[in-house]
């Protein structure tokens, strides 16, 4: 998992049920959006996250282009907090707070 789809999937992990336009995560997650976008739509592809269209009414009144909002989904919360507790693992890390309750060891790598 390359270090630009951590980031990515940490930024969708911070609130795992909200959903966040392709911007706002290339702001979360420090990256560009040629490289967001690329990630998203592999995510989307294996289920890990969904993605749905701004009501046209909404964008039109605002004044600006149509936004796509992604969420994670649960499985691909789960799958996200496993793969990156792993690669914490790897590195021999302690794993951070919010992975560490969720894996069920106590954040020792």
């Amino acid at each position: 998992m390359t270090l630009q789809t951590q980031l990515v999937l940490r930024a969708l992990l911070e609130e795992p049920a909200r959903e966040r336009y392709g911007l706002e995560l290339c702001e979360l997650a420090g990256l560009p959006s040629g490289t967001i976008y690329p990630i998203l739509a592999r995510l989307e592809q294996v289920g890990w996250v969904d993605s749905t269209w701004e009501d046209p009414a909404v964008h039109q009144e605002a004044g600006r282009p149509r936004r796509r909002f992604y969420r994670i989904t649960d499985e691909g919360a789960e799958r996200a907090r496993d793969a990156l507790a792993h690669v914490y693992r790897a590195r021999r890390q302690r794993l951070p707070g919010w992975i560490a309750g969720l894996v069920g060891d106590g954040g020792e790598p």
